[in-house]
């Protein structure tokens, strides 16, 4: 539309000066000694014109000319800035799709290439989110630490580098570092709503009460997050400061006057308030509180709370938990803080119906528990036994056995017990190494107090030793061996005679089993016999 414009208005500018000239002719006469030169108007005009247009291009050439370098560097500065771009936004695509590796790459390829100091730092500082990224936690902090060099003094890349810093070292879990790195910013970090953020997960996985509180305070009054979330923050907060001020005297009067009306009916803080109210002797306090909070929202933590209180609050609050039936008929917790507030007035068959209400809606092992206890107190120990018993199944969440109570318990298997021994081997065995099946040999208990198992081979050496006039520890002497048989050796007769086995010796001769099953009956008198080997000499018995 300008170019339309200029050139009509050339047009007209022609048009005038032709009319004018023609109107008016004259003669220009130019005299420059020795030289005279006359010519009409209308031509002097023209080449006025035309050496105007003249110089113009010409001038206009020799500018260009000169602004070749420059135009240069600016076509070498865009070609470079064009590749930084496209390794960002490279980079920047890798990281969002989770292709850390490759977005290292370009990122850090950008950094080594560019010459912009904000580029520089922004390649840095993602670069050091891709490390992150694949875990390599040295080469991240090897970015960050580029990225404040090429930072320097500006307050806006300082910024920057610290919260990107911080963010990362909260994902590693390292708070208390992230708290040094925002430490800088935390006089201004009130305009800044992303600080206050990074400032609120690092004091939370601290466990900061007081600074959580107060930033999540911050946080709802600003709008920077959101209702329920900072709601939720501020009712952990806030009662675990009331239960530090509890533990450490009377300090939690102070911190619950300095709360709100719409915190103090969160029900974390209303449970630590009605704790610390009921504890000084207050329970009108803590009943009000609680009253306050259920009227807000119905939560069964707070209901199960205030069924616990002294006898002498008892029909109070049970009024007030009937008005809430009437509106709430068919809610099991509300049915068992009914039955507790009956069982501590010991209004025991209210107590029964609610309770017997409440497990009819949903098996719960706290109720359970109760109706047992109910039922122990009134002497009714079937029914208790029964309730206590579903308490656990459902505990546990399996059936549990119900075991008679009228019929003996089966037999032991004794097979496998290892104080039987190997009349073999001598030593301890399992019933499975035991050759052929063996019978279910009867012993009497042993008790705790009962030496271990003698090997004194005299019958008559055993008997003193009952009757504590000798020391099993010292080595009997050899058995005597009647005069029809030569004398045996000791390790013949270790080999043929039958080792004692604890707990036989009260057992007749005739009912007594070897280890192997077959029956060993002995030859009439105490000591054992000796057999002979089939070479004629004693012992050497199989």
């Amino acid at each position: 539309m300008r170019a339309w414009f200029w050139t009509l208005l050339l047009a007209v500018v022609a048009v005038a000066v032709a009319v004018v000239l023609r109107a008016h002719p004259g003669n220009v006469l130019i005299l420059v000694w020795p030289y005279r030169i006359e010519m009409s108007l209308t031509l002097a005009v023209l080449l006025l014109v035309g050496l105007f247009l003249a110089i113009y291009i010409g001038l206009r050439l020799l500018a260009w000319l000169l602004a070749i370098p420059e135009r240069v560097r600016a076509w070498r500065g865009r070609r470079a800035q064009a590749r930084d771009h496209e390794l960002l936004e490279r980079g920047w695509i890798g990281l969002l799709e989770g292709r850390f590796a490759h977005a290292e790459k370009d990122l850090t390829k950008l950094l080594e290439q560019t010459r912009a100091r904000h580029r520089r730092v922004l390649a840095a500082l993602s670069a050091a989110r891709a490390a992150q990224g694949l875990g390599e936690f040295v080469r991240r902090d090897v970015m960050l630490d580029r990225a404040r060099e090429h930072a320097g003094t500006d307050p806006g890349l300082i910024e920057a580098v610290a919260t990107v810093s911080a963010d990362m070292l909260l994902e590693q879990g390292r708070p208390q570092q992230a708290l040094q790195v925002l430490e800088p910013l935390q006089d201004g970090g009130a305009r800044h709503l992303h600080t206050l953020r990074l400032l609120l997960r690092a004091e939370r996985a601290l466990n900061h009460h007081e600074r959580v509180f107060t930033l999540a305070r911050g946080l709802l009054r600003r709008g920077a997050m959101d209702k329920n979330e900072a709601l939720r923050v501020i009712d952990t907060a806030g009662a675990a400061r009331l239960r530090a001020g509890a533990a450490s005297g009377d300090g939690w009067r102070a911190i619950w006057k300095d709360m709100k009306a719409d915190e103090r009916v969160l029900p974390e803080i209303a449970l630590a308030a009605a704790a610390a109210f009921e504890a000084a002797g207050e329970g009108d306090e803590a009943a009000r509180i609680l009253d306050a909070a259920i009227a807000r929202q119905f939560d069964p933590r707070l209901v199960a709370a205030y069924a616990r209180c002294d006898a002498s609050q008892v029909p109070r609050r049970l009024e007030r938990a009937e008005s809430w039936l009437q509106q709430r008929p068919a809610d099991p917790d509300l049915l068992t803080a009914l039955g507790t507030l009956c069982l501590v007035g010991q209004l025991w068959g209210q107590a029964e119906r609610y309770l017997l209400r409440s497990v009819g809606r949903r098996a719960d092992p706290g109720t359970h528990a109760l109706l047992g206890s109910l039922y122990d107190r009134l002497d009714r120990p079937a029914e208790a036994a029964r309730h206590w018993r579903e308490a656990t199944a459902v505990a546990m969440g399996v059936a549990l056995p119900v075991l008679p109570v009228n019929e003996a318990l089966p037999a032991a298997d004794m097979q496998a017990d290892p104080r039987r021994l190997d009349a073999e081997s001598g030593f301890l065995s399992e019933a499975s190494e035991a050759p052929g099946p063996a019978a279910a040999t009867v012993h009497e208990p042993v008790p705790e107090f009962a030496p271990a198992a003698d090997y004194v081979l005299d019958p008559d050496a055993r008997s003193l030793t009952e009757q504590g006039l000798a020391d099993p520890t010292i080595m009997p002497p050899e058995p005597r061996i009647a005069d029809a048989e030569p004398p045996a050796e000791l390790d013949d007769y270790f080999d043929s005679a039958p080792l004692p086995v604890a707990g036989l010796d009260d057992v007749p001769p005739e009912t007594r089993e070897s280890p192997s099953g077959a029956s060993s009956p002995r030859d009439g008198h105490d000591k054992p016999r000796v057999g002979k080997a089939d070479d004629g000499k004693p012992g050497g018995g199989a």
